[in-house]
Parts: structure tokens; sequence; C-alpha cells
């Protein structure tokens, strides 16, 4: 039984590009699939698709890297953790590598990127960070 399905997505996408992959596959879920669209937007990975077989959903990321082969992702961090969550209010959510990085928020108005949720003045759970 896995505890934490969000940590397991970001140790995968963190093996996938450390070992130089294109793609990397996980199980699917509605929040996963969010918080791969906010990769894509932010140009942290290139795709991701879905592939859905029955009840079972596949979710398949394709990384991104530049001309050179470097990965676009350098770090990725889980912060709020199912043992230990991790709430900022607005005030507090500040510019990750002064602005070339991004934190994944959780707010009432669903998953934000830290950019936006300062435009909307809105605070939340801080669910990772990557640069």
């Amino acid at each position: 039984m896995m505890t934490d399905p969000i940590g397991d997505m970001l140790t995968r996408i963190r093996n996938a590009v450390m070992a130089g992959k294109e793609q990397v596959s996980l199980p699917s879920s509605k929040l996963k699939e969010q918080i791969a669209a906010l990769l894509k937007q932010e140009g942290f990975i290139h795709d991701y698709t879905v592939q859905r077989s029955g009840v079972k959903a596949t979710l398949t990321l394709t990384l991104k890297y530049g001309p050179d082969g470097e990965p676009a992702i350098h770090h990725l961090e889980r912060v709020s953790k199912p043992g230990r969550r991790v709430y900022m209010p607005v005030e507090k959510l500040r510019p990750i590598k002064r602005g070339l990085g991004t934190a994944i928020v959780s707010t009432s108005k669903g998953l934000l990127p830290d950019r936006e949720c300062r435009k909307r003045r809105i605070g939340g759970e801080v669910i990772c960070i990557v640069w």
C-alpha cells in the first residue's frame, strides 16, 4: 500500500531525469494529471498523456532536455507530506530561485503555481517545489 502517491510521482520523475530517460510512466489520478499540466505549463516537461484501459489509467510524462542534454528539472522537492502538511499564506510565498523555479500550491481555486497565487492573492498547501 502506497501512503504518498504524489511523493512517488516526484521520485519517479527525479529518478528518470537522473537516468536521462525520455519518458516516465506512472499510475494516474486527477491530482497527478493536474500536477503534470502545471509542469508542462511552467516549461519543466515537454508533454504528458493519459492512457485509460478499463479502471486503470497510466500517466506518461515526456521529459524536457536542453540542446546539450541538460534536464529542465534540476531540483524537485516534496514540501507538504502526509505526516506534515505545510500551508503558506500569500505573504510568505516567495519566488523560487528568483523566479526561475516554481512552487505548486493547492488552493481553494485548484492547483496553481506560486506566481499565480501571488497575483490572485491566495495562499494554500505547498505541494512541491521545482527548479
